[in-house]
């Protein structure tokens, strides 16, 4: 085709004139090879004309294709099809580096492998779950559901195991949530569940917390851009380390009561956390998903995390799984009762959160003896601020330090660095040296 194709021949190749028509359409050009990458795309009026549509419908189209990184480009300048991927990549994720030997990787806040159960006896057991390898499409096995119930946050209707923390929340929104409308998530949040909320194609709205959670009036103030979902985590912030005190609960269930919005509570961190656990399905029964994750406190590879809501609801969420897998491992979620009923794994799980705490602490003190200072937290690291990130990422780099820029857990501008704290059992004076170094230029 050349640098550049017409109009004219473009609008032949489009059957579908809707935005979304024309977009899937395009791409499809540009898969096959109609498109090559590096062609330039006639002009948006041109295009428009030629099809007999608006403009602003091409530039929605434009628009999607820019998400999916399958053009670049706009305005005066002009479209091209883009050299990149066609498959779709969590961004956040995807940019975190596979560090040479020697680089202190502080990046991944994820549990110590040292403070984490046994799984052989658990998988032994687990092996014998009922019902093993059928393919029927259950939901959750009747040991954990039994297990899980006794200590879940208020008496839910209907329960789903799903396959970790972030497949419950990619599950869920993929369910529920149309692409193209609008979720409010709290501000700073987690980075895959930014990567989920863009990968869906959803309008982010970003809501303000301070030290007991997200701010009531900056929730009211999303709810009136009517968002689809309200997606927030209720116990131990897991980028900031804050907890959401029962009552800042209560005034967020308030702002909550003269809205329809699905309320989506991620409990991330679970069990790690010292605060107790709470909800507001209780309060919201009919349209609030409760997740608790277990990767923090009995590993990541048990792949496991349970959602509560209305029987409607989760029947919806398991109806999207069957294209899919349609089940959680058996094995798994009899391994994960048998964890959860022995009161080793509770022993285990409070030392854990003993040590985390201390890990967590020693940095902020050394921190704040160096003039940083850091609320008080819970969790598996520290939000850090900073007057340029891109300075404090080069200074920490250049020390062999690796840490995250705030700018990953935020669609809004930001200063600060997470630094995860879950394994640095040393070296504590040498990281707070390094950050005091790289907290202003």
């Amino acid at each position: 085709m050349g640098d550049a194709v017409e109009a004219s021949w473009f609008a032949e190749k489009i059957t579908d004139r809707s935005i979304r028509g024309i977009a899937l359409e395009t791409s499809a050009l540009i898969r096959a090879g109609a498109l090559p990458v590096g062609t330039r795309l006639p002009a948006i009026r041109d295009i428009a004309y030629e099809l007999r549509v608006s403009p602003a419908t091409i530039s929605e189209a434009w628009s999607e294709l820019r998400r999916q990184k399958i053009v670049s480009g706009r305005g005066r300048n002009g479209t091209w099809v883009s050299g990149d991927s066609f498959v779709a990549k969590p961004e956040r994720l995807a940019s975190s580096g596979n560090y040479a030997a020697g680089v202190l990787d502080l990046t991944s806040a994820g549990p110590d492998a040292a403070l984490l159960p046994g799984l052989a006896e658990a998988l032994a057991h687990g092996a014998s779950a009922a019902d093993l390898n059928s393919y029927e499409r259950s939901r959750i096995v009747p040991e954990l559901k039994d297990v899980i119930s006794q200590r879940w946050p208020y008496e839910a209707e209907a329960f789903l195991a799903t396959n970790g923390g972030y497949n419950a929340v990619y599950t869920v929104l993929h369910a529920l949530v149309s692409p193209g409308s609008s979720v409010a998530i709290e501000h700073p949040t987690a980075m895959r569940l930014l990567d989920i909320l863009e990968d869906l194609g959803v309008r982010i709205i970003p809501v303000a917390c301070d030290n007991d959670g997200l701010l009531p009036d900056m929730l009211r103030e999303a709810l009136r851009q009517r968002p689809a979902a309200f997606l927030f985590q209720p116990r131990l912030h897991s980028v900031t380390g804050i907890t959401v005190s029962a009552s800042r609960l209560d005034q967020l269930g308030a702002v909550l009561e003269d809205s329809d919005t699905l309320i989506i509570e991620d409990d991330g961190v679970g069990d790690v956390s010292a605060a107790p656990a709470h909800s507001l399905g209780g309060r919201f029964a009919e349209r609030t998903i409760h997740i608790l994750s277990h990767s923090k406190s009995l590993g990541p590879d048990l792949r496991l995390a349970v959602l509560s809501s209305s029987s409607p609801i989760v029947d919806q969420i398991q109806s999207y799984r069957s294209f899919s897998a349609g089940w959680t491992s058996r094995i798994l979620q009899g391994a994960a009762a048998w964890l959860l009923r022995d009161p080793a794994t509770w022993r285990l799980i409070a030392e854990a959160r003993d040590r985390y705490q201390q890990r967590r602490d020693a940095l902020a003190d050394a921190l704040s003896e160096r003039g940083i200072s850091i609320p008080a937290g819970q969790g598996l690291c520290l939000w850090v601020p900073v007057v340029s990130e891109p300075f404090a990422m080069v200074t920490l780099a250049a020390r062999n330090i690796a840490v995250n820029p705030g700018s990953k857990f935020s669609v809004l501008p930001s200063g600060h660095i997470r630094v995860a704290t879950s394994t640095l059992s040393d070296r504590c004076e040498e990281v707070a040296d390094a950050i005091a170094l790289a907290h202003a230029p």
